[in-house]
């Protein structure tokens, strides 16, 4: 015992830092058991916030293509999400909270082949003004939307604007708005797309400074109101799509999500010209001066697909005959028209001003669109005075307009009609339809259905949703100016702007412009020129402005330039017109549509392809007798030699009665 005591002493000492050891071992190693929890749990947690290639984040989700690299990202501006109310089943993931409160988010991936779309929803369940997502560019470029008055390719958004309302608009009246042919629909460089929702109370603003387009959806203090039974609270709906290249992506948007024409419109209008009175008599057109013009297009040896007798033919706007003053033996001039072997079309509208004699007729009818008490008529102001609109979700408006305009055909044997006008921007601010429109738009989509009987020689300058009709769709009345607002450089990127949203039987509006600006008599002989040999490439040409109106050089070219289109262009747009019923591609491509991940092509605005393997490159400056030209990859055939590209032509020279064009050769 004596001797015992001090072994067991030093058993002690020397125990302690095994045991310490023990305890350090034991916390290490509950650190580690801890941490993997953790690891798993936030490897759980970012797994469930990802949909295929997309990640979702509390202010908005980021999406990258194959290489890891980021392609598309939207940021949420009205709200953020409480990331631990999202769940995760098969292919959806859904969230039930935001920062405010209650909502409805879903985030759902569909594949099909090579393209990973997402379908994304922000509904509010409480009553909040409206929901905001911004799109940031990414340093890709950006192509659709609308029709507009300056018009860029790519888009080139200037300035902070606010999201207003997107609904079609009269953009040569207001130069800030959107124009008579849009649709929901982007596409970029980087081979995504995005479709908003028919649903949608759409407004569209961007900010030139942070590069980004804002999609909000709104019903207060809008145009837009919610269907019968809708809780009225805003709701932002809409696809994402990623493809593999900007082009297999856009043909596959096409075909998914947009109509197709039923059919090609008459060959002879691809063929020969159109010949308008619009930009050369204007309101001044006569019995005589019609017949005049006639003999002069036979004069002068051009040939046509048909003659269009523009405003104003009527005693007053809304009636439907001729005016005794003017057209004092309508029936006789029609017979030696026909004769002569024209067809003529009429120019129409869907306005009755109060002065005619039909006001009456159409009030007593109930044929107008109403007031918001659906007591009195809506009046409304347009370029030709005060009157009533017709409301064409009305079937008995609707059967009216067509039974006088199937009269007018038949009495007169009118082949068809242009229908101009048909812009929301010409409802009231307040009104009512038979119908209810939860988005005014839809009355451009009614009165573009119009034209249906009437389609094979038919005009129309709005679109919404109207793919389908076959018919030519021309853009907007060009001021005769050289530059991008509504002059000879915004036609290529209006053209493509508004093929890419699926309109592709296009006409150019008239050669040389409308002589708007001053009031002068005629548009420069140098631009005219120009104009008219950009629009003997394009699917229609149409003149107004007759090339003997300056002199017998202009005369040759355009002879010249209709006898190439009739030939070598028409032929080749007819046949590419045949497949648009199939597939809604193109006719008028953009250099990118064969050049898939070529940046100069994706930039390139002033030149463009019919098909695959026609390139054009019309001089678009004042005083220039050569230009540069972009040619991609590929074997080019010019005027003199064949080129190797991709190749830059520095100072290619372009005479004043030549364009540059170039055909695709296989090696």
């Amino acid at each position: 015992i004596t001797h015992g005591s001090p072994r067991k002493k030093k058993f002690g000492q020397e125990s302690r830092p095994m045991v310490l050891a023990g305890l350090l071992g034991g916390v290490l190693v509950l650190a580690a058991v801890v941490a993997w929890c953790y690891y798993s749990l936030s490897l759980r947690k970012a797994q469930l916030l990802k949909a295929e290639s997309l990640e979702l984040k509390n202010n908005g989700y980021i999406i990258r293509n194959h290489t890891g690299d980021i392609i598309f990202t939207m940021a949420f501006r009205s709200g953020t999400l409480d990331l631990d109310s999202c769940t995760k089943e098969g292919h959806s993931l859904s969230c039930t909270r935001s920062g405010t409160g209650k909502l409805n988010f879903f985030i759902q991936t569909v594949r099909e082949k090579t393209v990973m779309c997402y379908r994304i929803r922000w509904e509010e369940l409480l009553d909040v003004s409206s929901v905001e997502h911004a799109m940031v560019y990414n340093d890709s470029h950006w192509y659709g939307g609308a029709e507009m008055a300056t018009q860029y390719w790519p888009m080139r958004n200037q300035g902070e604007q606010e999201p207003r309302p997107f609904v079609t608009s009269d953009v040569y009246a207001n130069r800030n708005a959107f124009g008579g042919i849009l649709e929901r629909y982007w596409l970029s460089s980087n081979a995504t797309a995005i479709k908003i929702n028919d649903s949608v109370p759409f407004h569209l603003g961007w900010s030139e400074k942070n590069r980004t387009l804002r999609f909000v959806a709104r019903y207060q203090g809008s145009p837009f109101k919610p269907p019968v039974g809708h809780s009225g609270f805003p709701e932002l709906s809409y696809r994402v799509c990623v493809g593999l290249d900007v082009t297999s992506l856009h043909k596959y948007m096409v075909r998914r999500y947009f109509p197709k024409p039923i059919n090609v419109p008459s060959q002879e209008v691809f063929r020969k010209p159109v010949w308008s009175t619009r930009a050369f008599l204007k309101s001044a057109v006569t019995q005589e001066k019609l017949l005049r013009y006639a003999a002069d297009i036979i004069k002068y040896g051009f040939k046509w697909s048909h003659l269009e007798l523009d405003d104003r033919y009527t005693t007053d706007y809304g009636e439907f005959d001729f005016d005794p003053q003017k057209f004092p033996n309508a029936s006789g001039m029609f017979e030696k028209l026909r004769k002569d072997g024209f067809q003529v079309t009429l120019w129409t509208h869907p306005f009755i001003n109060y002065d005619s004699i039909n006001f009456g007729v159409a009030l007593e009818k109930g044929l107008f669109v109403q007031e918001p008490s659906g007591e009195l008529p809506a009046l409304v102001r347009w370029w030709n005075g005060i009157g009533g609109i017709l409301d064409f979700t009305n079937p008995e408006a609707s059967g009216w307009f067509l039974s006088h305009l199937n009269s007018l055909k038949r009495r007169y044997n009118v082949t068809s009609f242009k229908f101009d006008a048909g812009e929301t921007s010409y409802l009231p601010r307040q009104f009512s339809t038979l119908v209810p429109l939860s988005d005014p738009s839809t009355f451009t989509r009614r009165y573009s259905e119009m034209a249906i009987p009437f389609s094979s020689h038919a005009e129309l300058r709005v679109g919404y949703q109207s793919q389908n009709i076959s018919c030519f769709f021309r853009i907007i009345n060009r001021d005769s100016v050289w530059g991008y607002e509504l002059g000879l450089k915004s036609i290529i990127p209006t053209v493509l702007t508004i093929s890419i949203l699926g309109y592709q039987f296009v006409l150019p509006d008239m050669i040389g412009g409308n002589a708007y600006p001053n009031r002068t008599a005629l548009p420069d002989k140098e631009l005219y020129i120009r104009w008219l040999q950009l629009s003997a490439f394009m699917p229609a040409m149409q003149f107004s402005i007759p090339p003997w109106a300056y002199d017998d050089e202009v005369v040759q070219i355009a002879r010249k330039f209709s006898e190439l289109h009739e030939r070598d262009v028409a032929p080749r747009v007819l046949e590419l017109a045949g497949k648009v019923v199939g597939t809604g591609d193109p006719i008028i491509r953009p250099l990118w549509w064969i050049a898939k991940d070529d940046e100069a092509a994706f930039k390139i605005d002033s030149q463009f392809l019919i098909g695959d393997d026609l390139l054009v490159a019309p001089v678009l400056e004042p005083g220039k007798l050569e230009r540069d030209i972009y040619l991609p990859a590929g074997q080019w055939k010019g005027k003199k030699r064949t080129y190797k590209g991709p190749i830059h032509l520095t100072d290619y020279p372009v005479t004043l009665d030549e364009l540059a064009y170039f055909y695709w050769v296989e090696t």
